[in-house]
């Protein structure tokens, strides 16, 4: 008899975790690629900003060749990818660096991908529909939350209220930078918002139906107690260096974590919240994972135990007991993070409750990860719970 079921555990190849890495990355990827002619993913806002100077300065000291496509915005619909692609074929581009949060990444991802492929992207949506391979893909993650560096997915916006997904391993970067300096700065909104999404992804990593494992579940642990201790230092101080590694650390490995085990309920409620109110994700996720958590009580207290004895150290106390102490810390941290705690707070409507009740159903890839079952009326009530 084995002492686990058989498994399965994916991930990206190498990660530079160092303080001031992208100030020598000319270096760094000098060291590993003899490609020379790089695309630089990003956003207006980290380029007009100077983010992005020490590392173009050093990619340029090393002989690269480096554009920057700066179009990136959040929740990026699917003509920005379209638009990165076209200026990335224009110059050639061999190698290609997401720098900045999740959207920049994302985009990252599948220009890799598509910049050398004749596949057309409605053709990608889904799990496992993209074929052959991509151009060398390195992601820097400039905020701590959404793990998108280390994840094979991207999210785009295909229409007014809606998006897809693109699943594929082809999309695990080859090398990951971890660069907490980067993250100085950071508003102590989006610090927090961003640091609650990363508790989720490691919240609900630990407790999928699906693809749950060992490995993961070593990794979300050690996320979520990464995260828990640092999240309030690092928005009280964003310069607190200590807490913005640990912050950036954990993320990642909150990343990786569900990368494995899907994430679930959480997600496929914010999604709505972003398509019709374009909320943040992370802001998003923060929103509903009180209402969640304590609707997944009922199947999920064992698990919910063991975090708290992560987070709070081992009790004698009832599986119950446990439990509940482990959601109310979660309640706690989210009400001290600062972060906006009710739907009202971010001026979503009370009429249109029924309506993101209803498109959350779409989202049955993430649904079927739950630990209980999600019908549209438990939806609502878990909406009606957070406004």
């Amino acid at each position: 008899m084995s002492i686990f079921k058989p498994f399965t555990f994916d991930t990206i190849a190498s990660i530079v975790a160092e303080w001031g890495a992208a100030r020598r990355l000319g270096e760094i990827l000098g060291n590993w690629t003899e490609r020379r002619n790089l695309l630089i993913v990003t956003d207006k806002f980290l380029h007009t900003a100077g983010l992005l100077d020490a590392a173009k300065a050093s990619l340029v000291e090393a002989g690269f060749a480096v554009s920057v496509f700066d179009d990136v915005v959040a929740d990026p619909p699917e003509a920005v990818l379209h638009d990165c692609v076209g200026q990335a074929k224009a110059a050639n581009v061999d190698l290609v660096l997401g720098l900045g949060g999740g959207s920049s990444m994302d985009i990252a991802k599948l220009a890799a991908v598509l910049i050398p492929s004749n596949q057309a992207l409605a053709e990608l949506y889904g799990i496992g529909k993209v074929k052959g391979t991509r151009l060398p893909l390195v992601q820097i993650p400039t905020t701590a939350g959404t793990g998108s560096e280390v994840t094979n997915i991207t999210i785009l916006t295909t229409g007014e209220t809606t998006k897809m997904g693109v699943v594929s391993n082809q999309l695990y970067a080859d090398k990951v930078i971890l660069d907490a300096e980067l993250t100085i700065g950071l508003p102590p909104l989006i610090t927090a918002a961003t640091g609650i999404d990363a508790m989720v992804h490691a919240i609900e990593a630990y407790t999928s139906r699906h693809r749950k494992n060992p490995v993961s579940d070593a990794l979300a642990r050690e996320a979520l107690r990464l995260l828990a201790r640092n999240l309030i230092a690092a928005c009280e101080d964003g310069k607190n260096r200590l807490a913005r590694e640990a912050m950036l650390l954990g993320a990642t490995l909150a990343g990786q974590a569900f990368a494995n085990a899907p994430v679930a309920a959480v997600h496929a409620l914010a999604y709505p919240l972003g398509g019709h109110y374009h909320i943040p994700h992370g802001l998003s996720n923060a929103l509903m994972l009180g209402p969640v958590l304590r609707f997944n009580l009922s199947a999920a207290a064992p698990l919910y135990a063991e975090l708290a004895d992560v987070l709070l150290g081992a009790s004698t106390a009832t599986v119950t007991a446990r439990a509940n102490r482990f959601v109310e810390f979660m309640e706690d941290l989210m009400n001290r993070s600062g972060a906006p705690r009710r739907l009202r707070d971010v001026n979503v409507r009370e009429d249109s409750l029924a309506l993101m009740a209803h498109d959350a159903m779409k989202q049955e890839r993430l649904l079927m990860n739950n630990p209980v079952e999600v019908r549209e009326a438990d939806a609502l009530a878990l909406y009606r719970k957070a406004f």
